[in-house]
């Protein structure tokens, strides 16, 4: 069996799947497996991936659509190798990913994940520099010059204060990942309320910035953003930072349990969402927006 394996959670734009596939088999190390689990409808997609020809690609639909949390559930169980990349269905690799990624491990075999370097790119392909990612990069992303372990209370402070990790293009370690899964009660937030439990069961992650080995797509509107209009990721964010923060203190991780009460990133986030909120007359979701850039979690005594 392969020790390293994609899964591939799709739905969606089905040439954007396509090529991330293409990147995939495309590797400079074919030693791997690809899982897909189809939660789309698309008539084409299963006889696209009947003629691929390749033993390595294991595809198969859901019989109803489990939406975005529960198949990224599914990608975690259904996983078999030591080592796991649970790429988006719309990013792509650079040939030498799995190549990079194999050789830091060696160098670090006992590491829960690693965080290759990432580049951006929009909806058609091209190089971006969004003010997101900037802020990602020149604000809340620690100094990295070449490759930097990290871990517990250190990176829970860093990435609860501003998450800049690219959750598509981290390689996890199999066993703590299947371990731990993700979160039912989230459906935006989860990719970083898994890094946050991994680090809490005492998981490290490398972050390499030596070579680019991944595209991350940015879409101008995505899910994300869509629910972050109306609201809905900043009510659930709220909740996920106000109950970490109880988690941090408890651990005696004074730190991080500050920068998730602050959640700086997260309110920042919902203060440049306002304009479209209003545009778009979404007046609840503006009042959720304007709650949560302008206050604080406060620590609950007693």
């Amino acid at each position: 069996m392969a020790t390293f394996e994609f899964m591939l959670p799709y739905y969606g734009d089905v040439a954007l799947m396509q090529a991330a596939v293409r990147s995939i088999l495309a590797q400079t190390d074919g030693d791997f497996r690809l899982t897909v689990i189809d939660d789309g409808k698309e008539p084409e997609v299963p006889g696209w991936f009947a003629g691929l020809g390749d033993d390595r690609v294991h595809y198969q639909r859901n019989e109803q659509n489990l939406g975005i949390t529960k198949n990224f559930q599914k990608c975690v169980e259904l996983s078999r190798a030591d080592h796991v990349v649970i790429m988006g269905c719309d990013d792509l690799l650079h040939p030498h990913y799995l190549e990079t990624v194999r050789a830091i491990l060696r160098a670090n075999p006992d590491v829960g994940m690693v965080q290759p370097g990432v580049e951006v790119i929009d909806g058609n392909g091209a190089l971006s520099a969004g003010l997101a990612d900037n802020v990602k990069e020149r604000i809340y992303a620690p100094t990295v010059k070449g490759r930097r372990l990290m871990g517990g209370e250190e990176l829970a402070a860093s990435v609860l204060r501003g998450n800049w990790l690219y959750f598509p293009s981290i390689c996890w370690r199999g066993e703590a990942l299947r371990a731990v899964n993700f979160r039912d009660e989230y459906s935006v937030i989860q990719d970083l309320a898994l890094v946050v439990d991994l680090l809490e069961r005492g998981e490290q992650m490398i972050v390499d910035n030596t070579t680019v080995v991944f595209q991350y797509r940015r879409h101008a509107v995505s899910e994300s953003s869509v629910q972050a209009f109306s609201g809905t990721r900043f009510s659930e964010a709220e909740r996920y930072f106000n109950a970490v923060a109880e988690r941090m203190d408890a651990r005696g991780w004074p730190k991080a349990a500050r920068a998730a009460r602050f959640r700086s990133a997260s309110r920042l986030h919902a203060l440049t969402m306002l304009p479209g909120a209003l545009r778009r007359g979404q007046r609840d979701g503006a009042k959720v927006l304007v709650r949560h850039a302008l206050t604080a979690g406060k620590r609950h005594e007693g």
